[in-house]
């Protein structure tokens, strides 16, 4: 018998006002942060320059990265570690999953991550 669990991630608002370094309130925000990294490893942001819909489509695309083939993701390799695809079926972390992409504010370097992904295009993606 399976025991399923709904775990809740932290959702941290980062408002203009704790972005300023060295304030109380980033003090309080670098605390919430760390906080959340060291109990789940991760957390949800909020940001109010970040649309609702905005955040909606990047989790679908990135629920459809998760869902490629293993065989693709492992084509996102890099001699620098934590670089390329890091996944299950590697021995650092069998509960992790990432994708480094070297230069991701570079349209042509996310195109062809994109292409990498996805042989037959995904336009949205890039």
């Amino acid at each position: 018998m399976g025991v399923q669990v709904e775990i809740e991630f932290p959702i941290i608002e980062f408002r203009p006002s704790d972005l300023k370094r060295g304030t109380d309130g980033w003090h309080r925000l670098c605390k919430r942060v760390r906080e959340a990294c060291e109990t789940f490893g991760c957390f949800e942001v909020v940001y109010e320059k970040i649309s609702a819909k905005a955040r909606e489509e990047t989790f679908g695309l990135m629920k459809e990265l998760v869902e490629v083939p293993v065989e693709r993701k492992q084509k996102n390799a890099s001699p620098m570690p934590y670089h390329g695809w890091v996944g299950p079926c590697n021995q650092v972390s069998m509960l992790y999953e990432g994708f480094g992409l070297g230069d991701a504010s570079n349209y042509d370097s996310v195109k062809s991550f994109a292409q990498l992904m996805w042989p037959d295009g995904h336009p949205h993606f890039w």
